[in-house]
């Protein structure tokens, strides 16, 4: 017989600890430690999800790497090819996959849609937030059926794996793992206990059954996956979605994947009837436009293994303030300023008595450095007010030296602009090396240096 056992567990990052804390040591949250029961007087084999200790059937035995008999993973191709590539090809039997992303911004409709769209794949979805109407209603705009989906409206785990039994599903979601609770744990649905015990049954079910199991999480205020930052651990894989709801385009990307790259991501689009799949994203990344307007740069980046041209769009005033202004959107603020400075120390400009305002259009957010040399570009043309040509676009690293530095893909870079119809590409001319360009019809300029770009651009 077990012994009952309390603990204080921080409810923004799972920290645990003997005594309450005022301020948790791990994250700094003020008030977060909550006392919770994490073990319950009930004999061990009940907890297991077949009912029956399956434990001490199990033989194991020491082996020699040289014997362990390698082979592909079994996946299930899904008809969206955007989720395909963010698990690296499929999805993986008997896998543990966590999707985090914030409160509407689609992921119960992304997994609901496939689910639908999987028609040889015997589905279960488990809803603990919404009932079997409200699911039916967003089945009903997705306009999609399959004869092989089935509903279950239920969050204690014992009742779950019950279900699970009788119908024998090839495939299980589960929305959400917060709302799910263990009976062997006397604590609410959304505790750090509850979690970190759910997750580790549903491991269990997993790894023992072959069949593989999504888990749509909740997210904390900081944009991380709610819940002890071990559940990240448990699992295989970890998806991020995100996006920004007052624009239509959402992001999937890979965080964790122990059967693929954390390189990929996937686009959609959301519409009336679910979330589209994006396979240009250039195309709706860049505006439309007729005039020629200044403080607009086009840079060709790279979100994980894909190509894309993002627009870049920098608005220069004068300060009427004593300490001038910077903004950025969708691009890091601190290397906006060591730009700027760059542009102040190297180009002449001065920076320092203007106003910057800077966005990344579309709502997304580049980390990508070689963006780098498009924002000075577009920082640039605002401040001289001269618009630059819609047909060139930019892909380098800036260093502090002023210098234009190389940067990875660039193949891959100028293929993408080249498809899209753009004439001029700017790079590094560090870059040169050992790549043959005579291969593209797009003219390729090579510049070491920012004074170089300013004198062929302005």
């Amino acid at each position: 017989m077990s012994k009952i056992r309390t603990a204080f567990f921080c409810q923004n990052c799972g920290y645990e600890s003997a005594k309450w804390n005022g301020k948790c040591p791990s994250c700094g949250e003020w008030n977060t430690f909550v006392e919770e029961r994490v073990q319950k007087d009930i004999p061990l084999k009940q907890a297991d999800w077949k009912n029956n200790d399956t434990t001490s059937s199990r033989t194991h035995k020491i082996i020699n790497l040289s014997e362990v008999v390698t082979k592909d993973e079994e996946r299930i191709l899904t008809p969206d090819n955007e989720l395909n590539r963010v698990l690296g090809g499929g999805i993986v039997a008997g896998s543990l996959v966590l999707v985090g992303g914030e409160p509407g911004i689609g992921k119960s409709t992304l997994f609901l849609q496939n689910a639908l769209q999987l028609k040889h794949i015997k589905t279960l979805y488990i809803s603990g937030e919404e009932s079997e109407q409200q699911i039916k209603m967003r089945a009903d705009r997705i306009q999609n059926s399959n004869e092989q989906f089935y509903l279950l409206t239920e969050t204690s785990t014992q009742t779950i794996f019950q279900e699970i039994k009788k119908l024998q599903p090839q495939l299980v979601i589960v929305d959400s793992i917060q709302t799910l609770h263990s009976p062997f744990i006397e604590s609410a649905p959304g505790s750090v206990s509850q979690i970190r015990e759910t997750t580790a049954e549903l491991q269990r079910f997993a790894k023992e059954s072959n069949i593989p199991v999504f888990l749509i999480g909740h997210i904390t205020k900081d944009g991380s996956i709610a819940g002890p930052k071990v559940l990240e651990h448990m699992v295989d894989t970890v998806l991020q979605f995100e996006g920004d709801q007052h624009y239509a385009y959402r992001i999937l990307r890979t965080i964790k994947n122990r059967f693929g790259s954390t390189a990929e991501l996937g686009i959609y689009e959301m519409t009336g009837t679910g979330l589209r799949q994006v396979t240009n994203p250039s195309e709706i990344l860049i505006s439309q436009r007729e005039d020629l307007l200044s403080g607009v740069a086009i840079a060709a980046t790279m979100e994980g293994m894909r190509p894309l041209l993002v627009e870049v769009q920098a608005l220069v005033t004068q300060s009427v303030y004593g300490t001038p202004q910077r903004t950025a959107t969708g691009f890091d603020l601190r290397r906006l300023q060591l730009l700027l400075a760059v542009l102040e120390k190297r180009g002449g400009f001065h920076f320092g008595v203007k106003d910057v305002f800077l966005n990344i259009a579309g709502g997304i957010r580049v980390e990508d450095p070689a963006i780098d040399l498009a924002v000075l570009c577009a920082l640039l043309s605002s401040y001289e007010d001269n618009a630059i040509s819609p047909k060139i676009c930019f892909s380098g690293e800036v260093g502090l030296s002023g210098e234009i530095r190389a940067v990875n893909r660039i193949e891959q870079r100028i293929a993408e602009a080249e498809k899209l119809g753009f004439e001029k590409i700017f790079i590094s001319r560090y870059n040169k090396k050992g790549i043959d360009f005579s291969k593209f019809h797009i003219e390729v300029i090579a510049v070491g240096r920012v004074e170089e770009v300013y004198q062929r651009l302005f």
